[in-house]
């Protein structure tokens, strides 16, 4: 009987973790669709960076690469919504010119960066949690960044050049989209990393207490 209602309470302490995972993983989806519709970005020229990447990074850490996956789409499915309604204007030209392309790529990179982020901190994890956070942190933009320059040179060089007048494709793609997006995007991330990795020890602390 003992044995019986130890694998009982088991069973309800591994559904009560599943249903707080849930939860939180509802919290930060509500957090990235906020952001990215209201608040989660600034303007620099054409293009613009966003904060978005860090929710999706927490949610990579706590709930693992999956988890940063889903939480990647929406911010991805946000972005092709705006550029839609004509929000962004810089994806709404974009999709006007080559809408497949532009809507893969805006689900596509937003889902890898919030995969890859969570792959990332999982393996460095094992060496040292703070360098994980950091790594998480800096992976989501570089990736997202990263897909979004390759389907620059290969999908809308020519869109870069009729849509902008940027006569000068590859110091626009590498001054504006890498030289300044990038890298205050990769700098916000890591501003937040050590918080970031506060939050996944206390979070762990919560469940090992229980």
């Amino acid at each position: 009987m003992a044995f019986v209602w130890t694998l009982y309470e088991e069973d309800v302490m591994e559904q009560h973790k599943k249903t707080v995972r849930l939860v939180f993983l509802a919290v930060l989806a509500a957090i990235v669709l906020l952001l990215q519709f209201f608040a989660g970005s600034v303007k620099i020229g054409p293009t613009s960076f966003s904060v978005v990447l860090i929710p999706i990074t927490l949610g990579a850490m706590l709930l693992g690469p999956w988890a940063g996956a889903v939480l990647g789409l929406l911010f991805g499915v946000a972005v092709t919504v705006n550029g839609l309604t004509g929000a962004d204007p810089f994806t709404f030209a974009l999709i006007q010119y080559t809408p497949f392309l532009t809507i893969f790529l805006c689900l596509f990179k937003g889902t890898c960066a919030g995969f890859a982020a969570g792959w990332a901190y999982r393996w460095v994890k094992r060496i040292n949690p703070m360098a994980a956070a950091v790594t998480a942190a800096a992976t989501a933009p570089l990736v997202n960044t990263g897909i979004f320059a390759l389907g620059a040179i290969f999908g809308f060089r020519q869109a870069f050049a009729e849509l902008f007048g940027v006569d000068q494709f590859w110091i626009f793609l590498f001054v504006t989209i890498i030289g300044i997006n990038f890298l205050v995007e990769m700098a916000v991330n890591l501003v937040f990393s050590p918080a970031l990795a506060q939050v996944v020890k206390a979070v762990d602390k919560m469940e090992k207490k229980k």
